[in-house]
């Protein structure tokens, strides 16, 4: 959320939304997700989510934004998703710089 501010100044035609993974998203079927990415080294962008791992779920507290996609997508809700995804501790800098490749590559525009 930090990089916000300065990606909605560089992409003035991206509406950018903060999602809370236990709420109910009014998203469109195609969706463009950034998010941090345990067990990546890299910034990544993903177009499958079964690429990722379910994470333990015992409670509800335990519903993470990947449940939510993946009931999401059986529900016909979305189609597609791409996942633009940032290593743990990765810094402001370098995740600023990496979203902004990922993007403009995503949009097919030179940022």
């Amino acid at each position: 959320m930090r990089l916000l501010p300065k990606l909605r100044d560089t992409f003035p035609d991206i509406t950018f939304t903060t999602l809370d993974p236990n709420e109910e998203w009014d998203v469109p079927e195609d969706m463009l997700v950034i998010d941090t990415v345990v067990g990546i080294k890299e910034p990544t962008v993903f177009n499958d989510l079964s690429k990722f791992m379910a994470a333990p779920r015992i409670t509800c507290h335990d519903f993470d934004a990947y449940a939510n996609l993946m009931l999401m997508k059986k529900l016909g809700k979305i189609h597609s998703t791409t996942i633009i995804g940032l290593p743990p501790g990765l810094s402001k800098n370098k995740a600023l710089n990496a979203l902004t490749e990922a993007l403009g590559q995503l949009l097919k525009k030179e940022y």
